[in-house]
């Protein structure tokens, strides 16, 4: 066989394990439910009017499924903490997939847990935040702050929750 002959039927062996692997990988590319935009706005801005309808001034924020922010509202009046803490409880819920409370509580419970407050610099384990679950599926998190109390910084969140048609799985305290 000649060289430029070899160098052909390589060359073909070559593309059609290509053009197999290209299929393959195609059919293959898990499926990803994500946060729309306007809806996550509209999420949000329920948080804000249900924490105003109770006479509280507020941020909200919504991360996506890798944990960066998607949107971020501060209500008019609100402290200018909440938006670090409505950010990080929105990051916090969505790394641990289940409220801040939650483990706000376990951590209180068992003092050897305290290693997750520093898990790193986002990580805020107080109440106010929620995983995002569609379907089962944690595609994101919910943080409010600034209420003067846990349980009114969940009810707003749970506000959002209703906008967003998320899975009510987690256990709110």
């Amino acid at each position: 066989m000649t060289h430029t002959l070899k160098s052909f039927l390589t060359g073909i062996s070559a593309l059609t394990l290509c053009a197999a692997s290209a299929q393959i990988s195609a059919q293959d590319f898990p499926t990803q439910k994500t946060l729309p935009l306007e809806l996550s706005t509209q999420a949000a801005m329920a948080a804000i009017k249900k924490c105003h309808d109770d006479g509280f001034r507020v941020s909200v924020a919504i991360v996506d499924q890798s944990g960066l922010l998607k949107v971020q509202l501060k209500a008019d009046g609100a402290g200018p903490h909440t938006l670090d803490s409505s950010r990080r409880k929105a990051y916090t819920a969505n790394s641990l997939r289940d409220s801040t409370h939650k483990f706000a509580v376990l951590v209180a419970q068992k003092p050897e847990l305290q290693s997750l407050t520093r898990m790193n610099e986002n990580i805020l384990l107080l109440g106010g935040g929620f995983p995002i679950k569609i379907g089962g599926e944690v595609v994101g998190g919910i943080g409010v702050g600034g209420a003067p109390g846990i349980e009114y910084d969940e009810a707003c969140a749970s506000a959002a929750l209703k906008v967003l048609k998320a899975d009510d799985t987690f256990e709110k305290k």
